[in-house]
């Protein structure tokens, strides 16, 4: 917040804190949004769709920013979110809200690669930790007011208020990035670590081949993923065409997604493979899990929508302090032990929240799970990010943001796709769901311990 910089940072904030917004608040409404539009059963298709949409826009944001730069690839990403939260909002089926939610999420998936550019670009390597910290810290006031919001909106006017009051604060951040053009295309303001004469917010010049092959195969995996969710979201009904295309799906993406991020990171080799394989874990498994938090409270507790937001929020907690410890200097040089524990913190607040659905253990003590689950991923996430700038050269940076963000929405993706499969099998229309949340539970937590091995060889 020097400055020089501070006007930057805080078009950043301004940035990270829409997407944050859009992501918590909505978490909240989907339960409403889900019942008014008839589609219980696919409630997670709301969630995951957006998220493909968004890792297209993350691959195609890499390959753009590595040509021209992060700014172009800013300014689509807010307008495509500003005309998919409108179309949601106004949306008179669950197909038009789908439409709106793809919408979004390709702006999203731009706007996120480009902000890691920036940062690689704008900022000298000893403020980095600091400025994912801010980053960070930009979760908190979203997550701690959206969710609460967003269940006061739908309870008393309606949950398309959730979608449309996101609009004034885009023009609002539009207006900021664009007076920061000059910061943004003329790289970091310290320039001791980059070579003679070269500032890292300028394109590196790349071979034209090589960036049409990327995003063909972003369109592939976004493709792949698309038809895996919606086969996996009617496996209910035991036809064979959603088998088949929940099957051809994970083929696609078998056969795109390795391609798309570091050579060994299937095998999670040790360094940045490592790091992306470890990132793709550790969002799988909280985002299936707080995906189906709300649902949960509502459908089987009979709790409102904003006390069913205020759980989400104490999570929020629990990251912002998990980014604080992180961010101190004396940990610096100690980013892979942060992950390990990082991820045996989400593996313990997620096995809380199965126990809790299992022997009916009273509702509040998802406050405390959902703490833990933020806390991993404060420690974890930040601390990824920082690996995969270190372990990468400037002139990589595009690439390796845009690797580790497909790595990150990925592991959304899967995350909260298998979890809805298994809640579409399992699913009681007459009954109780409490055996299909605690399945998906319990199988996260065994996705987040995962990360902890993964966080082992991210040492180099």
């Amino acid at each position: 917040m020097g400055p020089g910089y501070r006007l930057l940072t805080v078009a950043l904030l301004a940035l990270v804190t829409i997407i944050a917004f859009e992501s918590m608040a909505i978490s909240t409404a989907m339960p409403a949004v889900a019942s008014e539009l008839n589609a219980v059963r696919s409630y997670g298709l709301a969630f995951s769709f957006m998220l493909t949409a968004e890792l297209l826009g993350i691959v195609l944001a890499g390959v753009w920013a590595d040509r021209h730069g992060p700014l172009p690839s800013l300014i689509a990403g807010q307008l495509l979110m500003a005309a998919g939260s409108a179309m949601a909002g106004l949306a008179p089926t669950f197909t038009v809200l789908l439409a709106g939610r793809l919408t979004a999420g390709l702006g999203a998936g731009l706007i996120v690669v480009a902000l890691y550019v920036v940062i690689g670009g704008a900022y000298p390597d000893a403020l980095r930790p600091k400025v994912f910290s801010w980053i960070s810290a930009a979760w908190v006031l979203p997550s701690l007011l959206g969710p609460p919001i967003a269940g006061w909106l739908t309870s008393t006017w309606s949950w398309r208020w959730v979608f449309l009051i996101v609009l004034a604060p885009i023009a609002v951040t539009f207006a900021v990035v664009s007076s920061q053009r000059a910061r943004i295309t003329g790289g970091p303001a310290v320039t001791g670590d980059l070579p003679s004469g070269q500032t890292s917010g300028q394109p590196v010049p790349a071979d034209r081949s090589g960036h049409r092959r990327l995003a063909l195969l972003g369109l592939g995996v976004a493709l792949s993923a698309g038809a895996m969710q919606w086969g996996s979201a009617q496996l209910g009904a035991a036809q064979v065409l959603p088998i088949a295309l929940t099957a051809l799906g994970l083929v696609g993406i078998a056969a795109t997604a390795p391609r798309l991020v570091p050579a060994g990171t299937l095998l999670m080799c040790r360094g940045l493979p490592a790091v992306m394989m470890t990132r793709f874990l550790l969002t799988a498994s909280f985002n299936g899990a707080i995906t189906f938090i709300p649902l949960m409270l509502v459908n089987e507790r009979r709790l409102s929508l904003t006390t069913a937001g205020i759980m989400l929020t104490v999570g929020a907690l629990g990251w912002s302090f998990g980014s604080f410890i992180q961010g101190q200097h004396a940990l610096h040089d100690r980013r892979s032990e942060l992950v390990i524990a990082g991820g045996a913190s989400l593996t313990l607040g997620t096995l809380l929240l199965a126990a809790i659905a299992e022997f009916g253990w009273p509702y509040y003590l998802m406050g405390p799970a959902n703490v833990l689950t933020g806390l991993g991923m404060g420690l974890a996430m930040s601390s990824t990010a920082v690996l995969s700038l270190a372990l990468s050269p400037i002139s990589d940076h595009g690439r390796s943001s845009s690797s580790l963000q497909v790595a990150d929405v990925l592991g959304s993706v899967l995350g909260i796709s298998a979890a809805g499969a298994l809640f579409a099998a399992m699913h009681n229309p007459g009954g109780s769901d409490i055996p299909a949340f605690v399945l998906i539970w319990m199988s996260l937590a065994g996705v987040a311990a995962l990360a902890m091995v993964g966080g082992q060889r991210t040492r180099t």
